[in-house]
C-alpha cells in the first residue's frame, strides 16, 4: 500500500521558517516525480515545488522562488521542503504528491496524495 505522509507544519510568524518533510512508501518511486502543493481555503490546490528521484533537477512557482528549497533524500525516500522567510499568504495545508514520470503544475495526475499539513504564518 502506497502512503505519503507529511509532516512539519505549524504556526510561524511572519519571517520564520519551517521544514516539512514528505515520506513515502510502498512502492518503488524511481520513476516518479514528487512535488509540494497547497490549499488554502476556498482556493484551488496550488504548485509550489517539485523534485525527480533520479535526477537533480528542481522547479518552483514564482511566489515561492528564492524563499523554498525542496530536498530529498533516496536513501529515507523522503522529500523535504525547507521553508524561510515565510508570509501570511503562504498559510495553506500543504500536500506531498507523487507523478509518474514528468511534474505537472496542475494537480491532476499526481496518482498519490499524502494527508497534508497545516502551516499557518502570523503577521
Amino acid at each position: 500500500q502506497v502512503q505519503l505522509v507529511e509532516s512539519g507544519g505549524g504556526l510561524v510568524q511572519a519571517g520564520g521558517s519551517l521544514r516539512l518533510t514528505c515520506v513515502a512508501s510502498g512502492r518503488t518511486f524511481d520513476s516518479y516525480a514528487m512535488a509540494w502543493f497547497r490549499q488554502a481555503p476556498g482556493k484551488e490546490r496550488e504548485f509550489v515545488a517539485a523534485i525527480y528521484w533520479s535526477t537533480t533537477g528542481t522547479y518552483y512557482a514564482d511566489s515561492v522562488k528564492g524563499r523554498f528549497t525542496i530536498s530529498k533524500d533516496n536513501a529515507k525516500n523522503t522529500i523535504y521542503l525547507q521553508m524561510n522567510s515565510l508570509k501570511p499568504e503562504d498559510t495553506a495545508v500543504y500536500y506531498c504528491g507523487g507523478k509518474v514520470d514528468w511534474y505537472s503544475g496542475s494537480p491532476a495526475g499526481y496518482c498519490y496524495w499524502g494527508q497534508g499539513t497545516q502551516v499557518t504564518v502570523s503577521s
